[in-house]
């Protein structure tokens, strides 16, 4: 498996159109220790994963107590020597750009040009309150996200950056230590105008459902749909215009021998009904059935939608594993 400094760029050709090859991360959602972190960095790298990514809570809901992402992706990367490191994804509005690229361009560094940097407007509405924080509405959230990834890229870019905006003001500064090469920018979005901003200023996209006003993410099926996954694929794809997207989603298979009754399965546990198991075997975040029938799945939606890097979370990273070497090899 590649495991470049940048991720792994179209390199193989399928059904008549060029394709990045795949990519597969894990989450690192239930670490709660060092020996937990370390333990799971070097498994992930043992089974073939690309990326470990780490979440951005301080709150214990609704993934649990985390560790705190950039200091815990620096004790991983001493623990592993190929395995990138990632952040999904961090909120934008607990870290000033300017600091955030220090840290960033610190870990990239201590890594040897394996990290990879997630970013996000923030969502979590009570996460905010119980640390006084203000919990601004949509716009302004998604406004100050927009500008932080037009300095990041600079700063990260190594550019002598200024900047003047709504939101940030900032007058030729430069980051120490200078990457190499500008780490990845991964945005996780599901509304129109961040998916058209994480198509404008991300290397890599997470296609989400919509976050709500209210501060939590949409439970709705219709979020899931091939066609809504569809239309938010083209707007990050127009937003991009020539630039080379790396499309991404995250993802907890149900494996089993039967892909109908695995998918009624995730029809009942997800309260949408047994009568959704029909919806489930299409929704593109959902993949079901043997190891060999999720590899072909993930083959389908290559050629339909474009996704190449998928994300399990730790608690799937064993059950997942087989699916790697049948798209990979």
């Amino acid at each position: 498996m590649s495991h470049s400094c940048q991720p792994r760029g179209s390199a193989t050709r399928h059904a008549g159109e060029m394709h990045r090859n795949f990519r597969f991360g894990v989450v690192g959602e239930s670490i709660r220790s060092g020996a937990e972190l370390a333990a799971t960095a070097r498994r992930a790298e043992e089974l073939g994963y690309d990326v470990l990514t780490l979440r951005d809570h301080f709150v214990a809901e609704p993934f649990g107590d985390q560790l705190a992402p950039m200091v815990a992706l620096a004790s991983a990367a001493s623990a592993t020597s190929a395995l990138r490191l990632g952040t999904m994804v961090l909120s934008n509005d607990f870290r000033h750009p300017v600091m955030l690229a220090k840290e960033a361009a610190t870990l990239d560094h201590l890594s040897g040009g394996r990290f990879e940097l997630g970013l996000g407007a923030g969502w979590l509405r009570e996460e905010y309150e119980a640390a006084g924080m203000p919990f601004d509405r949509p716009g302004t959230r998604v406004g100050r996200l927009a500008e932080s990834l037009r300095i990041l890229r600079g700063l990260l870019g190594g550019e002598k950056t200024s900047f003047t905006g709504e939101h940030y003001t900032i007058d030729g500064l430069t980051v120490f230590p200078r990457p190499e090469r500008r780490p990845p920018l991964v945005v996780g979005a599901g509304s129109r105008r961040m998916l058209g901003i994480a198509g404008r200023y991300a290397d890599t996209v997470g296609i989400l459902p919509r976050a709500l006003p209210e501060g939590t993410i949409s439970d709705e099926v219709s979020e899931r749909l091939p066609d809504t996954i569809a239309r938010k694929v083209d707007w990050v794809r127009e937003a991009a215009g020539d630039r080379d997207v790396e499309l991404s989603m995250m993802v907890t298979p149900t494996f089993g021998p039967d892909p109908r009754r695995a998918a009624a399965k995730v029809a009942v546990t997800r309260g949408w009904g047994t009568s959704s198991a029909e919806l489930v075997l299409g929704m593109p975040s959902q993949f079901v059935g043997p190891p060999e029938h999720v590899a072909e799945q993930m083959l389908a939606r290559r050629d339909r939608f474009g996704f190449t890097y998928y994300q399990v979370p730790d608690a799937a990273m064993e059950a997942f594993a087989p699916v790697i070497p049948l798209l990979t090899s």
